[in-house]
């Protein structure tokens, strides 16, 4: 039986239960105490039913986030798999390359400043 359906009946039994409890009041007031005990009950199985309801709402929240999750993590892990790590001396070459580079270019943009702030000192 599934949830809902147990919420629903859960629903029908208190409220046949404040019915017979309206009765009760009606038919003879020496019946207070019984009353009072049904009344009783029937806050119980409220609160019973809130608290079944956030159970069933935080349940169907918490699986679908913990199966993204773990589907995320097994993607990448199985991705990280497939990358072809490049060794340290491989690393160390190709950094050396790039560390060139960039003072090779360093330097001809300094001389083009250089050039160019000394053609504008001959203009001016």
């Amino acid at each position: 039986m599934s949830k809902k359906n147990k919420n629903l009946q859960k629903q029908v039994l208190v409220s046949q239960t404040e019915e017979e409890n309206a009765a009760v009041v009606e038919d003879n007031g020496a019946e207070s105490v019984v009353v009072e005990e049904q009344t009783k009950q029937v806050k119980q199985d409220k609160k019973q039913l809130k608290a079944d309801k956030k159970d069933v709402k935080g349940k169907k929240e918490k699986k679908p986030k913990e199966k993204k999750f773990r589907k995320k993590v097994r993607e990448t892990t199985s991705e990280l798999k497939k990358v072809s790590w490049p060794s340290f001396g491989e690393v160390c070459k190709k950094t050396g390359i790039v560390l060139s580079v960039v003072v090779i270019f360093g330097v001809v943009l300094f001389g083009l400043d250089v050039a160019l702030y000394y053609l504008f000192g001959l203009l001016t």
